[in-house]
């Protein structure tokens, strides 16, 4: 069992919370923490104090008083306000990570939150009755305050949540349910809607696929030196002993273990040939840079996770900080880092699959003997040249932008909700890139008999010959990369070593 607010959350804890292999709760500890922190707030109320966003208005209002009567309207005019996200809504399970994420912040006793709210929350979670949130919006500072407010707005009896693939009123489902919407008291509406779990979602989310994707482009690279019948010497250990980056010396381990034991490799040791291509003996170096992108991220991103971002905070009963922990930067830059990470794994395994292409070492042109007549596999390489042209455009970084909001208070803003929702587009077009370059390797293979492979690309072979045969005259086989890319999806591959 995880504590909320107490424990140490990885970004793996979250996704196995949402998948409901994990469970997380509140303990004495983590209640105190909260109901310390809602005391706090309540005794600034009652005094003379003039406090940030606990009884003033918010942004360039904040000069303006607001009396103690008065502050229940103000935390709902707030979050209704601030409910003016546009597009499509996000997947329901990146709501699910919000809702974590922002449990867990709350949860460390520096929001002032009462234990109702943060209690109902968890119900909402345990219940499945998850908010519809809008894809666009949010700016990046001060947090996420558009997606923020549409994942409260179920609090007050507002806004939509999903029931299966479809989206509901909140009122229909709090119905069913036999829950009333709360009424919030001070500094709750701003503690709910400032923070950076938009960003941090897609973070998570975009790691979870990313890892998988990283390992699966190691055994698409074998695979496709397999088919090549390229050399497996640029991987060897001493070679990477003198330029010691962790991701390229874990690939190149990965690598060697991937094509242990290989007759087909084995077989033309002596053929002559000098050296292969980039694409196929620089995989370390290309791939191991993409590793070292994701272990940055990742420490990011939990570093956020077990963060509070929203503002003010909540020192005491003297002392209300108002800060700039919401600010997205800190996620942003590593968010487009990654996504220019995972695009190069996408260019690099193009490049591979065109090798397969030219016809050479053995190879019958477009990897079908009877070319002419056939195309072959000479279209779905378009595919992949106009999904890593694609990416190529979504790496742009989105911080780099700032553009002033809140008539100026809010001057420098990180666009880190446009940097997740990047990051997760290019992951989406890799997982289809890695898809055809393993059709392409398996069609390679077939050439390369009776010689066996190694024992995990034999056995990844036989997982795609399962549902996708040898192509041996034109078919459709825009369905046989659809249902490899579901298998990618599905994580049906054995990438482990």
């Amino acid at each position: 069992m995880l504590i909320y607010g107490v424990d140490h959350f990885t970004y793996q804890d979250v996704i196995n919370i949402i998948n409901g292999k994990q469970k997380a709760n509140l303990d004495k500890k983590s209640k105190t923490q909260i109901q310390n922190s809602y005391q706090n707030v309540q005794k600034i109320v009652k005094s003379d104090k003039t406090v940030y966003g606990i009884n003033t208005g918010f942004g360039p209002l904040c000069d303006v008083k607001i009396s103690e009567e008065e502050t229940a309207q103000l935390q709902e005019n707030l979050i209704i306000s601030h409910s003016v996200g546009v597009g499509k809504p996000i997947a329901k399970e990146l709501s699910k990570i919000m809702m974590v994420c922002k449990i867990h912040a709350l949860s460390k006793g520096f929001s002032g939150i009462s234990l109702d709210v943060v209690e109902r929350l968890m119900l909402m979670l345990e219940k499945d009755i998850i908010p519809v949130v809008p894809e666009q919006g949010s700016v990046g500072a001060s947090g996420d305050l558009a997606p923020l407010s549409h994942l409260v707005l179920p609090l007050l009896g507002l806004g939509k949540v999903w029931d299966g693939e479809n989206t509901v009123e909140t009122a229909q489902i709090l119905e069913k349910h036999q829950l009333q919407p709360l009424k919030l008291q001070a500094k709750e509406g701003l503690a709910l809607i400032n923070g950076t779990q938009f960003i941090l979602a897609h973070a998570i989310l975009g790691l979870d696929k990313f890892k998988y994707l990283l390992d699966l482009a190691d055994v698409a690279a074998a695979f496709s030196i397999e088919a090549y019948q390229g050399s497996a010497s640029p991987f060897k250990k001493e070679l990477h002993e003198i330029r010691a980056y962790k991701g390229s010396q874990l690939v190149a381990k990965r690598m060697t273990k991937l094509l242990k034991n290989s007759e087909n490799l084995e077989y033309h040791e002596n053929c002559g040939r000098v050296q292969d291509p980039y694409s196929m003996r620089c995989v370390p170096q290309v791939h191991g840079a993409s590793r070292n992108a994701y272990e940055h991220l990742k420490q990011m991103a939990e570093t956020e996770l077990n963060s509070v971002t929203d503002n003010p905070i909540v020192i005491s009963d003297e002392e209300a900080i108002s800060g700039g922990n919401f600010h997205g930067q800190l996620m942003a830059l590593p968010i487009d880092y990654a996504t220019l990470a995972a695009a190069e794994l996408g260019n690099i395994s193009d490049r591979r699959s065109y090798l397969l292409l030219e016809g050479k070492y053995g190879l019958p042109k477009l990897l079908i003997e009877s070319s002419g007549l056939n195309s072959g596999f000479m279209i779905p390489q378009y595919t992949t040249a106009a999904l890593v042209t694609e990416n190529k455009t979504l790496c742009f970084p989105a911080s780099a932008d700032s553009v002033p909001t809140s008539l100026g208070q809010e001057d420098h803003v990180s666009m880190g909700s446009i940097s997740g929702r990047k990051f997760n587009q290019v992951l989406g077009n890799l997982e289809n890139i890695l898809a055809i370059e393993l059709m392409f390797a398996a069609q390679g293979l077939e050439f390369r008999r009776p010689l066996k492979s190694s024992k995990i690309i034999e056995e990844n072979y036989e997982i795609i010959r399962a549902k996708v045969k040898k192509l041996e005259n034109d078919r459709l086989i825009g369905e046989d990369i659809l249902t490899i890319a579901e298998m990618v999806k599905n994580r049906a591959f054995k990438v482990e070593i």
